[in-house]
């Protein structure tokens, strides 16, 4: 939202409030996000649902979009990636790695494979394009989408002594996240999340 210079207020929920009949009558589904829109008196929740909607209302210039195909439906085939690919391996390594009660090592190394995996296809679509980004010459959303689990996903890797080697074997993988994290907007989203991870107690 910043990136597109859309104000907002943001409302910051305990893990418990998420499951609360408040919380549940915005989104059922009991997870965040969830984005009320008061221009429009939408309810959206789904970060790729999220991510359509606020690209489809507010950012009629394509400042971070593509308004004609083909690039327009190759970002969203990479948002599509991200939200059935990257999010749900990514979650399911960090929480069988951080959070699980017992651990179990063959869950870990089945997830942490994963994650290999999903940066090899990253980093092999980034090597066929050869601007730096997925999608055309420029960053979009389908760029800016990966950002969030990449960096659990960075961490996770280093504080589990799997990374070495990576940054040589997927050097336009890494070359194009640290692009990204070199972008004002994603940069200070960055420092807050580790600063509410620490406010939490979380790794």
């Amino acid at each position: 939202m910043e990136e597109l210079e859309i104000p907002y207020e943001l409302n910051l929920l305990e893990f418990n409030q998420v499951k609360e009949p408040q919380y549940l009558e915005l989104n059922p589904n009991g997870r965040l996000p969830t984005i009320e829109d008061p221009n429009t008196d939408m309810t959206v929740w789904e970060s790729g649902a999220i991510i359509l909607y606020l690209i489809d209302q507010y950012d009629k210039e394509g400042k971070l979009s593509y308004l004609d195909a083909p690039q327009k439906y190759a970002s969203m085939q990479w948002l599509m990636f991200q939200v059935s690919g990257q999010g749900p391996y990514f979650g399911q390594a960090t929480w069988f790695a951080r959070f699980h009660p017992e651990k179990l090592p063959s869950a870990i190394d089945r997830f942490m494979k994963e994650i290999e995996r999903v940066i090899g296809v990253l980093d092999v679509a980034l090597s066929r394009n050869r601007t730096g980004w997925l999608v055309g010459d420029r960053c979009t959303y389908a760029d800016i989408s990966f950002v969030a689990w990449a960096a659990t996903g960075e961490g996770l890797l280093r504080e589990l002594q799997k990374d070495v080697g990576l940054e040589e074997k997927y050097p336009h993988y890494y070359a194009w996240f640290a692009a990204l994290k070199e972008r004002p907007v994603i940069a200070r989203a960055l420092q807050e999340i580790v600063a509410q991870r620490r406010a939490h107690g979380l790794p």
